[in-house]
């Protein structure tokens, strides 16, 4: 019995002692500051290491390099150290006995520290989780949320196990209470997801963020991921994710600025007031970014709207910086000189030059990529365009993707001197049936191109170019005509357009949306609009549908889309009274949805269908608002910049013109006589012809004006003025004979004496020939919003209107000179 105590005694003090020893030892390890520090009392005590010590160790390594800035982190020192892999060793051997927290967290480390996906601990690790994920034993969301970061990571996107763990998120939703655990988890199982369960996830999100008051930007960028990945354009969440970054601004780094603005580009999303913070933000701190990958975000995300200074500036230093750039920073800056409509030949030549030694590294899409911005951007280095050329013809002939396909064959068409060979012919007759409407299109419009400029590498090629097209337009019917599902066209038609598409399917696309019309949804009535927009494709059937889906609706449809859904009716001038009114009502109860220049934008598209809400007039012409106007137009994209600055001033014109009771004053004389002045309009063929006939039947070319300006800036093809009993009245001669202009700008100074009172009775007629652009594309022709504006605003100006459309004008009935006269002789004079 005495013998017994005494072997308790002596175990009982051993196992105290092991105890305090193995704390002191991970007490060590955790007051480490160097890496060296954890190899040596790993080297000096591996015999008496347990799970928790190599667990601890393994983390400690990944702080210490955590806390260093990304380039001065030593990780290839750390991965290959002896010691490294003698923790490695130890923790695959022991790897049953770790808690879930442990195994979760050396799987994090050792993939931070850049272990291979396969390694051997790596694999140990995740089969080892996904055990205890069967059995129901690792639930607890944090372990969850890091364990699926690390399959992600490893590109586990459509594995079984991230299958079940989105089971897991789907049971354990209600209870999750942290955003940054949420969000994690929601980018990790965005692949094997289901819609209405995408739905409670965006919605579980929209609640948390509602309830964080602080929360962390890089949450909200990881919806922003999530949302890319699910390829969804949720406004609610992203407006919350932007007001995030609007509050965390003075955390942002370029890093974090580049990061967001590729997401927004991505999704289709912008946001004037982030523009702002992040122009100042990046402006300010200009000169701190000297190594290439940080320039090549800077560049990224502050050319497009930097100011003229500061864009040479980056201009001059990517120049400088060029031979430096990876090959994916090459690929930046060469995207982003064509989002500015970059066309600086000294920096377009040294990016090309770098090329040269980065082709060989680059993956079949990147190459894509490049050929379309360089082309894009007009380079002339035909030697690099015919290294872009082997390598793409060799990849095409290892392609299985039709996508791929697809891809490569349209951009091998962008290359200058490319001619058709029969292997890109039978390589594209062999994914036809495979391939969607989009590379159908992709196909279709190189093949177009290169039979109008007859590239052609052999004789007998143009021939079977045209087999080739008529079994990629047998193929676009067939997939038409065995669509059974709205939203699945309408995905495929997104990035669809060209003269192919119009020319061939465009007629039995708007046949199989008015089959499918009793799917058209509040859901899909934004893309079904931009398409029909796109298309300029007025039916009335589908109109319609929208219109009382859209009034059914309202509150579930975002204003931003609702404005679009306007833009297409108001566009294609199909009036529908009770859908403009709820749409108006419902609109400027929203107001503050939009954007300072979206409200521009809106009140433009109200105008040009006769409507004109008095908040919304109120709000836009107010000297506040076109202050901050002014200051958001300085970082918006140079495209978007124009088209606002017009519309706002047609939207002035159309105040002053139709609602005189606003009392808002026309204040851009300045501005369009800017625009006018640079425009270098041109008399073109046609008008000359029209003004000889003009002269022979009005008896003199005195009677005539060409190209003319009237009051409000409106620009008419010709004017004449008729007295009371409809005989010309003459102007004062002009200074140049029309014969003699071949082609000078020729206009009229809406001022000069033409334009003072007509003689009691007199008639001034404005003359215009209108083009296919002024008609819709279906069969009826209708006369679009624009140009009826403008015949309800010259009319309001005095002038009897006279719009010539181009299908009566090249008909057969006028193919003579005879035939010419005698229509434009009736027009004038209104015979009829």
């Amino acid at each position: 019995m005495l013998y017994l105590r005494q072997v308790c005694l002596f175990t009982l003090r051993y196992c105290q002692a092991r105890t305090l020893c193995s704390d002191l030892l991970l007490s060590q390890i955790n007051s480490c500051t160097h890496e060296d520090e954890v190899f040596s009392l790993v080297g000096r005590n591996e015999a008496r290491l347990s799970e928790k010590h190599v667990g601890i160790a393994f983390n400690v390594l990944w702080q210490l390099q955590k806390k260093r800035p990304f380039l001065l982190r030593t990780t290839d020192y750390v991965k290959n150290h002896s010691q490294f892999l003698t923790l490695c060793v130890l923790a695959e051997n022991k790897v049953k006995h770790m808690e879930d927290e442990a195994i979760v967290d050396t799987l994090y480390s050792i993939l931070r520290l850049s272990v291979e996906d396969h390694d051997s601990l790596a694999e140990a690790l995740v089969t080892e989780a996904w055990r205890r994920l069967e059995r129901q034993v690792l639930i607890a969301v944090l372990s969850l949320s890091k364990f699926t970061l690390c399959l992600y990571k490893q590109q586990r996107h459509f594995s079984p196990i991230i299958g079940q763990v989105a089971h897991i998120v789907d049971t354990k939703l209600d209870s999750i209470q942290d955003v940054r655990i949420l969000s994690v988890l929601m980018v990790s199982i965005s692949g094997v997801i289901s819609q209405s369960f995408r739905d409670r996830l965006l919605h579980k999100a929209e609640q948390l963020l509602e309830e964080e008051n602080e929360s962390h930007f890089n949450y909200a960028k990881r919806l922003l991921q999530f949302l890319q990945n699910v390829k969804l354009k949720y406004h609610p969440l992203l407006e919350k994710c932007n007001r995030v970054f609007l509050k965390s601004a003075s955390h942002l780094d370029v890093h974090s600025i580049s990061n967001i603005f590729g997401l927004y580009e991505q999704l289709g999303f912008d946001n004037a007031e982030f523009r702002l913070v992040a122009n100042q933000l990046l402006t300010e701190t200009i000169d701190d970014y000297h190594d290439p990958e940080t320039f090549a975000k800077l560049f990224f995300a502050l050319g497009p709207m930097a100011g003229s200074k500061v864009r040479e500036r980056l201009l001059v230093t990517a120049a400088h910086m060029a031979e430096e750039f990876s090959s994916y920073q090459v690929l930046v800056i060469l995207k982003t000189m064509q989002k500015m409509k970059c066309r600086n030949s000294h920096l377009l030549e040294k990016m090309a030059s770098v090329v040269h030694k980065h082709l060989d590294s680059y993956q079949v899409l990147q190459l894509v990529k490049l050929t379309q911005y360089l082309t894009g951007l007009r380079c002339r280095d035909l030697e690099l365009f015919a290294k872009l050329k082997m390598l793409l013809l060799g990849y095409l002939k290892s392609s299985v993707i039709p996508a791929n396909t697809a891809a490569i064959i349209r951009v091998l068409a962008m290359l200058p001197s490319f001619q058709l060979e029969e292997m890109v012919i039978n390589k594209a007759a062999a994914v036809l049936p495979q391939c969607s409407l989009h590379h159908l299109n992709c196909i279709a419009t190189a093949l177009v191109k290169c039979n109008h400029h007859d590239q052609f590498h052999w004789q007998n090629s143009s021939e079977l170019c045209a087999k080739l097209l008529q079994k990629l337009n047998d193929c676009g019917f067939e997939r038409l005509q065995k669509t059974n599902s709205l939203n699945l066209l309408l995905e495929e038609l997104t990035h669809v357009n060209g003269e192919w598409f119009e020319e061939v399917l465009n007629e039995e696309t708007m046949a199989v949306c008015q089959r499918l019309i009793d799917q058209i949804t509040w859901a899909n009535v934004f893309p079904l609009s931009f398409f029909l927009k796109k298309t300029n494709h007025r039916c009335p059937a589908l109109f319609d549908r929208i219109a009382s889906v859209t009034v059914e609706n309202i509150d579930k449809i975002h204003p931003s889309e609702i404005y679009f859904i306007l833009f297409l009716f108001s566009a294609l001038s199909y009036d529908n009274e009770e859908f403009f009114k709820s749409c108006i009502q419902h609109l400027t109860s929203n107001l503050s949805y939009f954007e300072i220049y979206h409200l521009v934008l809106l009140g433009h598209v109200l105008a040009v269908a006769g409507y004109f809400p008095p908040v919304l007039i109120t709000t836009i012409f107010n000297v506040s608002f076109l202050s901050k106007l002014d200051t958001q137009l300085k970082v918006l994209p140079d495209t978007l910049k124009r088209r606002v600055c017009a519309r706002l001033m047609k939207l002035n014109r159309a105040v002053c013109l139709e609602c005189p009771e606003f009392h808002i004053p026309w204040f851009h004389e300045r501005y369009c006589q800017h625009v006018f002045h640079n425009s270098m309009s041109r008399i073109n063929p046609l008008r000359q012809h029209v003004h000889r006939m003009l002269t022979e039947i009005l008896g003199g070319s005195q009677y005539s004006r060409v190209s003319v300006l009237t009051p409000y800036y409106y620009e008419i093809d010709f004017e004449c003025v008729l007295d009371e009993n409809k005989k010309p009245l003459s102007y004062m001669p002009q200074n140049i004979p029309l014969d003699d202009v071949r082609g000078i700008h020729l206009r009229h100074d809406i001022k000069d004496e033409g334009r003072k009172a007509l003689p009691p009775g007199a008639q001034r007629i404005a003359l215009e020939f209108l083009d296919s652009r002024a008609f819709s594309k279906d069969y009826s022709r209708h006369l679009k919003g624009e140009p009826a504006v403008k015949k309800r605003h010259l009319e309001m100006l005095g002038y009897r209107v006279v719009q010539i459309p181009h299908f009566e004008w090249n008909s057969m009935v006028l193919s003579t000179k005879g035939k010419q006269l005698e229509y434009l002789r009736q027009q004038l004079y209104g015979i009829q």
